[in-house]
């Protein structure tokens, strides 16, 4: 896990797994896989594989050691609901999110209809958990919004919209049953436009329907110099989060030795 994370609108990031494949135009440039591929043959790097796939069960009792709660964008490197992700490996990363329950996770995939499938299935317990967010990427209207739908029909205390990179105009949206939309432009080397009436469009949508906007960047080659004002002012509006004490160091070393216990138990 990471300590800190640049990304606006979380606190942290926490990576079990790691390495992804593309499924749609966002992910073209994607900032994770072209971090990772730097470091492909560096002898003992995390990232020594590049952005192939690659479990990292070691990482998964982190969020207890935290003792501030935090918000924790989850596998930030990586999609929880990969289709070679296992069911029982992804039961596993649930059940340190329902048991370091001090944090708000914020869960975002492409993978929409897998996430569908688990929160009414499998998992359906978790999407009765209010500081674990399931959120889904929208980059068009071909293959965005048909996850917006399918995101819409997933069980969850909070769903979430990462419009980023936004490549067109969206149009019209169906923001009932979301609690959260944030909007941001592509950035880095090739990063392709967006334009200011795509974002005020959701942004009146986001006021009509009164979900919290967050405007995350324009993006650009060097986002540093186009900044994330919209119309002179910045957008850093989300869901409340609850607040829960935090148990003593003692307390969760105890949680991560039952919970060690406990997965080597299981067949």
């Amino acid at each position: 896990m990471s300590a800190s994370s640049s990304i606006e609108w979380t606190d942290a990031t926490w990576n079990p797994i790691r390495g992804c494949t593309k499924i749609s135009p966002g992910c073209a440039h994607c900032y994770a896989e072209t971090f990772a591929e730097r470091f492909r043959g560096v002898a003992g790097h995390p990232y020594e594989q590049g952005f192939d796939l690659r479990f990292v069960p070691e990482k998964l009792t982190e969020p207890l050691l935290w003792n501030k709660p935090r918000m924790v964008f989850v596998n930030s490197m990586s999609d929880l609901f990969l289709a070679d992700v296992p069911t029982s490996y992804i039961r596993q990363v649930v059940s340190i999110m329902q048991l370091a329950n001090w944090h708000t996770y914020q869960v975002l995939t492409k993978r929409a209809e897998r996430m569908r499938e688990l929160l009414h299935g499998e998992l359906q317990l978790a999407s009765e958990l209010p500081h674990v967010w399931w959120g889904v990427s929208v980059e068009n209207r071909t293959h965005g919004l048909p996850r917006l739908e399918l995101l819409r029909q997933t069980p969850a205390k909070v769903r979430f919209l990462s419009i980023e990179p936004l490549l067109e105009d969206l149009g019209r949206l169906n923001l009932e049953g979301i609690h959260w939309v944030i909007v941001g432009g592509e950035s880095g080397a090739g990063a392709r436009p967006m334009r200011p009436e795509w974002v005020t469009n959701i942004r009146h949508q986001c006021e009509a329907a009164n979900v919290p906007f967050f405007f995350k960047q324009w993006g650009g080659v060097r986002k540093c110099r186009t900044g994330r004002e919209l119309e002179g002012r910045t957008y850093d509006e989300r869901p409340p989060i609850r607040s829960r004490e935090v148990p003593s160091k003692k307390v969760r070393l105890a949680m991560i030795d039952d919970w060690q216990a406990k997965r080597e138990r299981q067949p």
